[in-house]
């Protein structure tokens, strides 16, 4: 993943991947210091983010 690496090295915190065929998922990754990014999997159905700020989305809802 090219831009997984760009983003990495240009010290982008968190970034987030949707994909949007049904069941809507999403991955949210965040900088693990030299090791690149961690994830905490992929999450359908609503998803809770602490970081950077608390937010809930209800993932479907993002389909119209």
């Amino acid at each position: 993943m090219i831009k997984r690496g760009e983003y990495a090295d240009a010290g982008i915190p968190y970034y987030w991947i949707i994909d949007l065929d049904p069941p809507v998922s999403l991955i949210a990754h965040h900088l693990a210091g030299e090791f690149g990014y961690a994830d905490d999997g992929e999450h359908t159905g609503t998803h809770t983010a602490r970081d950077p700020w608390p937010l809930t989305i209800d993932l479907a809802g993002l389909l119209p």
